[in-house]
């Protein structure tokens, strides 16, 4: 099967959520787009670098990241990357986190490339002033946050703002093609799924002497849950996003799980696990397995999803590979060469051009909540119903965060942090 290109992606993803808008940049598409940039990190950067590539006319016009050296690091890559497009004089470099607000006054487009937990309230923010959006999965790493989220992106259809989430397999056009051909039914009625991310660890960092509790906690962000919302939300809600699509954005009535840690278990760990297995039950009997873990050494590496119907089974994207077996036969698909990195970038731009409109957020907010639930159930050990954990009331990030915020969490007397503990930790 001929792999698909960059204008049969454009034009086959043309009708999922595109509506017709009246936009400053849909006339000739001449004018420039300014873009800002919050976070900068090394997804940030790189997201910075694929929306620049979308467009001699894209111009980046701020960065802002609290963390010493991250801006000006960025922008010196950006701009050996991009001559010409990148205008940011010294007094838009921005280091504090409370000049998100003047950064929105500069830009067309924002790019929320931040740790998790800030997101919903800077995209919420976004949207009220009218800006376009790109912002990197999960989109919040609690219910408070996914329910802000897709107010916003009420909002935002009210407005005709494109808003573009960093689920890139939704752009990719080998996953596009097997989960159209799910739909369609050839592997017949769908009768359980399952997916991974079992993958390697990474290093908490330790305490610097004289630190800060809340810069330590920002700068190892990914150990906290109030920041990352743990590995099962900040990494696993791809393989859980593709759930999602493939059930049509039918969500699970109930999920139950266990979860811990096993290895990851020094004070730089934060209070985030080292491995969850939840299982999802759907009101039709169907059940999604659910697995994740960061142990690393010889475990066994897996990133894919498998669904299992009454005709078939179709792998996505193990070892590689796209394959549905089955009758009648399919047909093995190649690693797609496309970049969907880019293709979602290349796609948003496009629309913002064209004064064409189409909403990431709200399948992005329901996929996050997967995570979410998942992360309720190995955190508590207790059964936990899809309506328990989307009204949840625990909200884990404080709004507006300044160096002045004091963090959510704390360490006790001798430098360790609360972790949650199955069967002791009670659902909020």
């Amino acid at each position: 099967m001929t792999t698909p290109t960059r204008r049969y992606f454009l034009a086959s993803t043309s009708g999922l959520a595109f509506s017709a808008a009246t936009h400053a940049f849909a006339s000739g598409g001449s004018s420039d787009i300014k873009i800002a940039l919050i976070g900068c990190g090394g997804r940030g950067t790189g997201a910075c670098n694929q929306a620049l590539n979308a467009g001699s006319t894209i111009k980046l016009v701020a960065v802002l990241d609290p963390l010493e050296g991250k801006a000006q690091a960025a922008l010196d890559i950006l701009k050996q990357k991009h001559e010409g497009q990148v205008d940011v004089p010294p007094d838009q470099v921005f280091t504090q986190f409370e000049d998100w607000q003047r950064v929105y006054q500069l830009a067309d487009v924002v790019l929320i490339t931040t740790p998790p937990g800030p997101r919903p309230f800077l995209f919420e923010q976004a949207i009220k002033a009218g800006k376009h959006v790109f912002m990197e999965k999960p989109v919040a790493v609690d219910a408070v946050g996914v329910r802000r989220v897709l107010a916003a992106a009420e909002e935002a259809k009210k407005k005709n703002l494109n808003v573009c989430v960093g689920f890139q397999r939704r752009y990719d056009p080998a996953y596009i093609d097997m989960i159209q051909r799910l739909h369609a039914g050839e592997i017949g009625d769908l009768v359980f799924g399952r997916v991974y991310w079992n993958g390697t660890s990474r290093p908490g960092f330790p305490r610097e002497p004289g630190e800060s509790e809340m810069h330590y906690q920002i700068r190892n962000w990914y150990f906290f849950t109030w920041m990352s919302g743990d590995h099962i939300l900040e990494q696993h809600c791809h393989n859980l996003d593709v759930a999602n699509w493939v059930m049509q954005g039918k969500m699970p009535v109930r999920a139950t799980g266990q979860g811990g840690r096993q290895v990851r278990n020094k004070r730089e760990n934060g209070t985030i696990y080292d491995h969850h297995t939840v299982e999802f039950e759907y009101d039709n009997g169907m059940r999604i397995l659910s697995q994740c873990c960061q142990i690393g050494g010889k475990c066994q590496k897996d990133v894919s999803e498998h669904f299992h119907g009454t005709r078939g089974i179709a792998d996505l994207a193990a070892n590689g590979r796209f394959l549905i077996k089955g009758e009648p036969p399919g047909g093995k698909r190649t690693r797609n060469k496309a970049d969907a990195y880019q293709l979602e970038h290349d796609a948003f731009f496009e629309n913002i051009r064209t004064g064409k409109v189409r909403i990431d957020a709200e399948y992005a907010a329901y996929s996050s909540m997967m995570g979410v639930m998942g992360r309720m159930a190995t955190y508590t050990g207790q059964i936990i119903t899809w309506d328990q954990a989307f009204n949840s009331t625990e909200s884990l990030v404080p709004d507006n965060i300044t160096w002045k915020t004091e963090p959510p969490v704390k360490p006790d007397a001798d430098g360790w942090y609360p972790v949650a503990i199955p069967g002791t930790t009670m659902p909020v």
